[in-house]
């Protein structure tokens, strides 16, 4: 059973979130490697990074609600 990952960009001043879903097999993997990489381009330690599994966003959005507080970022 593949579990989807999660990737949440967190802004701790603003409040502001993002989050990218990784689906398949190796979306857990690729939500964490994804992390990682941003983690090394980090520039502003406002932004907090964090990879999550979990069954569906809707549950990530319950486990993990301080993230979900604020304004979502939308994708230009």
């Amino acid at each position: 059973m593949s579990v989807p990952g999660f990737l949440v960009l967190y802004n701790r001043r603003s409040r502001q979130w993002r989050v990218t879903e990784f689906l398949g097999p190796d979306g857990a993997r690729e939500a964490f490697l994804q992390r990682l990489e941003l983690e090394r381009e980090r520039t502003d330690d406002d932004w907090e990074i964090a990879s999550l599994n979990a069954d569906s966003f809707e549950t990530v959005q319950k486990t993990h609600a301080r993230y979900f507080e604020g304004e979502q970022l939308v994708s230009s």
